[in-house]
């Protein structure tokens, strides 16, 4: 009857099953944050010793607790090979009284296994290959293989690895070995008399060790019964170097003979060590039959243990995911620095833009206006204010007789925002080579990268191409339109005001409209105004002249008008300078817009990205999902 492992825990009882979805929970949340963390230039997840453990160890064993998988491992030349024989029941792996140099892991498994597991889940890393001959490991080929054999004297929940050397010269079988090491529930470690100091096996086991593996340590190729008062001094050495506590410790004579015919004896040994009396009064003893001992393994209690060792690795303060979230946190620090570096100075400022010019501002008040009128009024305005044309055109003539065609307020304007913005280039260019120089690691290389000769060149075109292409009258007339229909809205009473005034003033018309030519605010004060607008105030009667001039005095008479006229004035004036005002943060803001569209792109973004990683739901996620984990599999250390 074929050997059988301890049976699992039912899955109710079972810690796995919650262990495999919070790991696999959090492997999902950590590729999320680290694509979230791209900004922050940090090194990949990939290639960490602890993020490789989900990949290589948790995430291919979690969802399956009815198996162990038991790897041989050890030096050059000490007999690892043998020792898998003996395991295997037959020459499954390649010996030699040279040094085999095997260079690929050989499995043995049960068919039954095969048929129902996904080998290359369990055994991440490597192209797995049916075996077909015993010399199939000795190849040297620098793609990572895994020869695996079916057989039938093996257990159905016992995997067994024949391993590399751990010693060897050879990077590529170190890498190889690691990823065996980080697959492995328990380790067979083959020591011996020359081996069991070496640098190289303790550096292996000392990892080991870390990871909390269940392992069993086999002294081959002893002198015995010559060596049982060295052995525990060996051990003893090995154990304080490495930090492992071996769950069952062999002896193995030197017996080549034994050796390469499958029948080498294993002699138990108790760790930590009896007196020598107690030794040597016990003699060698029965030998042991190593795959027997296996298949009584505690598979429930090393299976725990093998992950919890896993775990408490990826979890470790120092070396697991709380460094690498503390990385995240020191990295996100040192981008805020920079990002607040660059906003404490205005990249973009601009002192001289040029404001709306008047007559145009004007001119699109009225035409927002003469809309809302409604009925008689608009009638009567429409009447007269064609009339003021009409009366209008001989100063007008008369004026381009004198002095010429005049120059367009929209071209007079688009020329001096062309300078502006010029001028505004210039001042991003000094202030970005200065920040450059302050030494800031993190914004040196990409603010240089904004400084390149080409890159301003292609700045200038793309502006140019796009102020040329920007229809400034309609962007004026969209501000008026936005403005003066939210300000219709947010304030009814003053509007509902100025209609009744405007209403009266179109009742009035007949009889001010002398009044008004006269003064300068009338029919022909439209066309005297723009020669004489020097100022703001000046500017705001323009447009209020019809409404509030005359109109007011024939309404409601002069007391009215001298107490409140500096009140109504003072507020329209208001309105007119914020109009300008806000044209001018409109067109601030486009020049903003391009230069972020064409020069800084997506720096601004991935500096506030980076700065305030600790803040995202992807950190806060991962963090709980840590301390989850640390709660549900180490118990006290959560």
């Amino acid at each position: 009857m074929p050997h059988t492992l301890t049976p699992p825990s039912p899955p109710s009882a079972s810690p796995f099953r919650a262990c495999a979805d919070l790991v696999r929970t959090l492997r999902d949340a950590l590729r999320e944050l680290e694509q979230r963390a791209a900004p922050a230039d940090l090194p990949p997840l990939a290639g960490r010793e602890w993020f490789e453990l989900i990949h290589r160890k948790l995430l291919p064993q979690l969802h399956d607790d009815a198996f162990l998988v038991v790897a041989v491992v050890g030096g050059t030349n000490i007999g690892k090979s043998v020792i898998f024989n003996h395991i295997a029941g037959c020459r499954a792996s390649a010996t030699s009284p040279l040094a085999s140099g095997t260079r690929h892991p050989t499995l043995l498994v049960r068919g039954e296994f095969v048929d129902t597991h996904d080998l290359a889940a369990i055994f991440p890393g490597f192209q797995l290959r049916p075996w077909t001959h015993a010399d199939d490991a000795l190849e040297d080929d620098p793609e990572h293989r895994l020869y695996w054999r079916v057989s039938a004297a093996t257990p159905v929940n016992l995997l067994v690895l024949d391993t590399p050397d751990i010693d060897s010269d050879a990077r590529v079988n170190w890498d190889r070995a690691d990823n065996i090491r980080r697959c492995a529930d328990v380790l067979i470690a083959v020591l011996t008399q020359q081996k069991y100091n070496d640098a190289a096996v303790k550096d292996f086991f000392r990892k080991a060790a870390q990871e909390d593996k269940g392992v069993i340590i086999i002294f081959n190729q002893c002198q015995l019964p010559e060596d049982e008062e060295y052995w525990p001094l060996w051990l003893g050495t090995f154990c304080r170097e490495t930090g492992l506590a071996p769950e069952l410790v062999y002896l193995a004579p030197t017996d080549r003979k034994a050796a390469e015919s499958n029948q080498l004896p294993f002699y138990e040994r108790t760790w930590p060590a009896p007196p020598e009396a107690a030794r040597h009064a016990s003699g060698n003893g029965v030998p042991r039959n190593l795959l027997d001992d296996l298949s009584r393994l505690k598979f429930a209690d090393i299976k725990l243990r093998s992950l919890r060792g896993s775990l408490r690795e990826m979890l470790d303060e120092d070396r697991g995911l709380p460094a690498y979230l503390r990385e995240l946190e020191q990295r996100s620090a040192d981008f805020r620095a920079a990002a607040e570096l660059l906003s404490a100075h205005q990249l973009a400022e601009v002192e001289n833009w040029p404001a709306a010019p008047n007559s145009l501002l004007v001119g699109e008040i009225r035409r927002w206006w003469a809309a809302q009128r409604q009925g008689w009024t608009a009638k009567v305005h429409g009447f007269y204010n064609a009339v003021g044309q009409g009366l209008a055109w001989p100063v007008r003539a008369l004026r381009r007789t004198l002095r010429g065609e005049p120059e367009s307020p929209l071209r007079v304007y688009r020329d001096k925002e062309w300078a502006a913005i010029l001028d505004a280039v210039e001042k991003v260019f000094q202030k970005l080579t200065w920040l450059s120089e302050l030494g800031n690691e993190l914004l040196r290389p990409r603010l240089q990268r904004l400084l390149a000769g080409t890159n301003r060149l292609a700045l200038l075109d793309a502006l140019q191409t796009a102020h040329r292409q920007c229809d400034l009258e309609a962007e004026l007339q969209e501000h008026v339109n936005r403005q003066l229909s939210r300000f219709q809205a947010e304030q009814p009473n003053c509007y509902e005001f100025f209609r009744r005034v405007d209403a009266l003033a179109a009742a009035a018309r007949p009889a001010t409209s002398v009044v008004l030519f006269m003064t300068g605010f009338g029919p022909v004060g439209d066309a005297l105004m723009p020669v004489f607008a020097h100022s703001a105030m000046q500017g705001m009667l323009h447009v209020a002249g019809d409404v509030a001039g005359g109109a007011m005095t024939a309404a409601v008479g002069e007391k009215v008008l001298s107490e409140g006229a500096a009140q109504g004035l003072g507020y329209l004036e208001a309105r007119f300078r914020q109009l300008q005002a806000g044209f001018t943060a409109r067109r601030a803001a486009w020049l903003a817009e391009l230069l972020t569209q064409h020069l800084f792109r997506t720096l601004p973004e991935d500096l506030a990205a980076a700065a305030h990683l600790p803040e995202t739901t992807e950190f806060q996620r991962v963090r709980q999902l840590q301390r989850n984990l640390a709660r549900l599999v180490l118990p006290g250390e959560g």
